[in-house]
């Protein structure tokens, strides 16, 4: 399971490289955060965390942050005011909040920053263009995102690992007119996955779960396609997919179309033995956890925790596993009775004598909560992201580095800085 990239091979520059002090500096991170549907609020503040190890670092620079939140449609699709007070607890001292995020306003707040003041724009994914991909570094850098912030910046920061898989403007659109370095938190990452390229040894088992079914099918046909897995665990609303995909289950499913249960369908023909589903799974019956083989399982009730007979089979995979990966809980572990999934296969993970990576910020949530984060040789909030690296693929955000650390080398920065006063705003 090596992963297409390797930390020697890359040439990026570093904050250092910027020399960031007394500059107007855009840093671009990913607390992207799970929302309570009941209240609105953010559940966790891991990634807040992350991204101020990278802020702290530029305590003496102008700093302007920029991320997205959930999904067009989805619940989890707020704006970032509240990220704003949880980051300036984090950090200890005040971020300001600007509910614009590349008009008058935005640049304005920005413009009138003082060293060591930072400042965090609204969700980017109120603009259309970043809810798109583009094919290189000089498309994306056209977008409006971009030409309407980037010359009221001396340099720009990548710190969004679990969004290093997205080609947005907001990723690979800057570098070209701005030097742009690599984050604290990406450095980490990077390192810790050249760790794991010496250390992993086979069979290698991935555990893929949670409600991002989209997500995990992409990921999932790049593991497959490029044979950076020996078995596959199917759990949470993926398994439903890939139940239902195989005629074993009934119940309808939110959010889930007829092209990603034809993309689990093709999976399962092209994949048949590495594909594992669950065996039986859970349902809440009168307010109490009840097992029941998926074959039994009722069309109205919707599933929420993988069920005893299959925690037993998928842990005794994980233990004979010398490289194991998993990203997105088995089940709804926020919910009394229905986190034994989670915790049972966290387990066992940390049990296991082989290489141990965890992703997502719900499993590393459940970590923390079950005191086993030190158990785990990698834990990441990134998900996706994490799991394309390990399959093999090209990352955008890692290709932007290496793009502008050789227009650094080459000179192209200087010419663009220098009139970038007198260019009109687009």
């Amino acid at each position: 399971m090596k992963t297409g990239f390797r930390l020697s091979e890359l040439e990026f520059l570093t904050l250092d490289d910027l020399e960031p002090e007394g500059k107007r500096i855009l840093v671009r991170v990913d607390i992207n955060t799970p929302v309570d549907t009941k209240t609105g609020r953010l559940i966790e503040r891991t990634r807040m965390e992350e991204a101020a190890v990278t802020l702290r670092a530029l305590g003496k620079s102008k700093v302007v942050v920029c991320s997205h939140q959930g999904r067009v449609g989805e619940a989890d699709f707020v704006p970032l005011e509240e990220h704003s007070r949880i980051l300036s607890e984090v950090l200890g001292r005040d971020v300001r909040f600007v509910d614009d995020v590349m008009g008058p306003a935005a640049r304005r707040e920005a413009e009138e920053l003082n060293d060591g003041e930072v400042l965090l724009l609204d969700n980017l994914r109120f603009m259309s263009e970043e809810t798109q991909q583009y094919g290189s570094v000089e498309e994306a850098a056209r977008t409006y995102i971009v030409q309407r912030l980037w010359r009221v910046f001396d340099g720009f920061v990548l710190d969004a690992f679990p969004t290093a898989h997205r080609a947005h403007p907001s990723i690979i659109g800057f570098p070209y007119y701005l030097p742009t370095a690599a984050g604290v938190l990406v450095m980490k990452e990077l390192k810790q996955l050249q760790k794991l390229e010496i250390v992993q040894k086979g069979p290698f088992t991935a555990v893929l779960g949670g409600s991002k079914v989209r997500d995990r099918l992409e990921a999932l046909e790049a593991l497959l396609e490029n044979r950076r897995a020996d078995k596959v665990l199917v759990t949470g609303v993926l398994a439903l997919v890939f139940l239902k995909a195989a005629g074993r289950y009934q119940g309808k499913l939110n959010k889930v179309d007829d092209a990603m249960i034809s993309k689990a369908k093709e999976l399962l023909q092209k994949y048949p033995p590495v594909i594992e589903m669950p065996k039986d799974m859970a349902i809440q019956r009168d307010g109490a956890r009840v097992e029941l083989p998926v074959g039994d399982l009722p069309p109205d009730a919707g599933p929420l925790d993988i069920g005893s007979r299959t925690i037993r089979e998928y842990s005794k995979i994980i233990r004979s596993s010398g490289t194991v990966f998993m990203s997105g809980p088995p089940g709804a572990f926020e919910i009394e009775g229905f986190d034994v999934g989670t915790r049972e296969l966290l387990q066992a993970l940390a049990s296991s004598f082989g290489t141990t990576i965890v992703s997502g910020g719900h499993l590393s949530t459940a970590l923390d909560m079950l005191g086993l984060s030190k158990w785990i040789d990698h834990v990441s909030s990134a998900g996706g992201a994490l799991i394309q690296a390990l399959a093999g693929k090209e990352l955008p955000l890692l290709r932007a580095l290496e793009y502008s650390a050789r227009k650094m080398r080459e000179g192209g920065y200087a010419e663009l800085l220098s009139r970038r006063a007198a260019a009109p705003t687009a």
